[in-house]
């Protein structure tokens, strides 16, 4: 009797459900061996020109490793969310600063002239003593002498002037207007960190559930592997089972339908790794090299990137339980619930501001020439506003803002709500794949149990060759299922404790 070997092989389902979203094309996948329709596997032959471009590319092609703590750092520097919500910082402390400007003195430099084309001011006797019949026969008589002494009756003046001066405006009172804008200034610096570390914290998760992916499919890549390996010894022993006449031709035609289904597999999972690589890259910011056949000396290959974390040690949840209530009000977004109930609060009081009196004091020095004599001069003034028609239009102002305020609280109330709904929610989620974690590896191990079963039943010629490639395809999808398992509770650790502050 023919001693056959233990072979695991990946079933098409599995891959096929996995990898059904990615569009995948064959032509694309580089293999350094082929798995052949007679079960040997050799390496590729390639032309003498083409082996010695191969060569060529691959000494000059540059490597790379990256773990996933570099790759969320990259991220952190790279991604246009994080970038962007690093601007909103910088504008909301510009922001801030402008605010603090309003406590100072404004001080300006102001310059203003004119030439009219007829003196805005002309003043006669007339003018002064009235038109009486003595006032009129004392300005013919002043006339008379005006003609023979060469003056005129009529004082004219302001026909054209000049005046530059400096002024300084301090404002004493506005309705509380400034301090209340600053603060409002300090809430919305406070709300563009909150937004940046939440923006931190979505890109560090998005970077780890694409770099989780691809270790997957590496590894599902690494289990069609042996499974390849495996199935080439078994062929072979059918084979020459075959021709000993100790195995029917129906065992070897089933393990030929199984190579090729193998050789399918390989190829769509290949792709599938390398666009889930490229997607990984691509929100990160690392360059790569998609084409084997243009090399580049600074740009890696996408097959040349590697990522070196693996599965480690995985602890029971009771290791990173943290309690719901306290976790959900040290939130990111508990926090930003806060400040918007305080928002209104502060916009309500820029809303009175506006009724309430404006006092002002100033100062101003310059120089003036109105009357054909031009001098320095200063002064200071005061300067009190009151407004007396705004109270109604502000009453209703603060009428609105203050229902904005009330509906902020209770939408503040209903989201603390469901933010420990959320933690209690990740906290099910985080028991429930280290429960499936447990049963994808009693489910590993029964598979293993069945396959020896059915291999030593097949070599004592009670099971046909189907039975033991199938048990062999279950425990392939086992052994899938287990990678699933680990990195589904894996995510469900890092979810929990991202929400849970740690």
């Amino acid at each position: 009797m023919i001693k056959f070997k233990y072979i695991s092989i990946l079933s098409v389902w599995t891959l096929s459900s996995f990898l059904s979203g990615a569009s995948m094309s064959a032509a694309s996948v580089r293999s350094d061996t082929c798995l052949h329709g007679d079960g040997a596997v050799s390496e590729r032959s390639v032309p003498a020109d083409e082996a010695v471009s191969e060569s060529s590319l691959s000494a000059a092609a540059p490597t790379l490793d990256l773990t996933l703590e570099q790759c969320q750092e990259l991220a952190a520097r790279n991604s246009a969310a994080v970038l962007n919500a690093g601007l909103d910082v910088e504008a909301a402390r510009a922001q801030k600063r402008e605010a603090v400007a309003e406590y100072f003195p404004k001080i300006s430099l102001n310059a203003w002239a004119f030439y009219a084309f007829d003196p805005m001011i002309e003043l006669g006797l007339t003018d002064i003593l009235g038109d009486t019949p003595f006032v009129q026969g004392l300005n013919s008589t002043l006339e008379a002498y005006a003609q023979q002494f060469g003056f005129s009756t009529v004082y004219s003046t302001l026909k054209k002037g000049v005046t530059a001066n400096v002024s300084v405006m301090q404002p004493v009172f506005a309705g509380w207007r400034i301090v209340t804008g600053n603060k409002l200034a300090a809430l919305g610096l406070s709300a563009a960190s909150l937004q940046r570390d939440i923006a931190l914290r979505t890109s560090a998760e998005d970077v780890e559930r694409n770099y989780w992916q691809v270790i997957s499919l590496e590894e599902k890549e690494k289990t069609l592997a042996e499974a390849s390996r495996l199935l080439d010894t078994l062929y072979r022993d059918v084979l020459a089972a075959t021709e000993a006449g100790l195995a029917v031709e129906t065992d070897l035609l089933q393990v030929k339908m199984r190579i090729n289904e193998l050789r399918v597999d390989g190829v769509r999972l290949r792709n599938g790794v390398r666009l889930s690589k490229m997607n990984l890259l691509n929100t990160v910011g690392v360059e790569y090299n998609p084409y084997s056949t243009f090399g580049n000396d600074s740009i890696p290959y996408i097959d040349d990137i590697r990522l070196t974390d693996s599965f480690s040690d995985m602890q029971s949840p009771e290791n990173y339980f943290r309690v719901a209530e306290d976790a959900a009000m040290a939130q990111e977004e508990a926090a930003l619930l806060d400040i918007s109930v305080e928002s209104k609060r502060l916009e309500k009081q820029m809303a009175m501001g506006e009724a309430l009196p404006q006092i002002a004091v100033g100062a101003s020095y310059g120089y003036n020439d109105f009357i054909n004599k031009g001098s320095m001069n200063g002064m200071v003034f005061g300067m009190v506003k009151i407004p007396i028609t705004d109270w109604g239009g502000t009453a209703r102002k603060m009428q609105r803002i203050d229902a904005q305020m009330r509906k902020a609280e209770n939408d503040r109330a209903y989201l603390q709500r469901q933010l420990t709904m959320q933690i209690h929610q990740l906290w099910m989620d985080l028991t429930a794949s280290w429960e499936q974690l447990q049963v994808a590896m009693e489910y590993v191990a029964m598979a293993e149990a069945l396959q020896e079963k059915m291999y030593s039943q097949y070599e004592a010629g009670m099971s046909p060759m189907s039975e033991l490639l199938e048990a062999q395809t279950g425990l392939s999808e086992a052994r899938s299922g287990l990678t699933d398992s680990r990195i589904a509770y894996r995510m469900a650790v890092r979810a929990y404790l991202d929400r849970v502050g740690n």
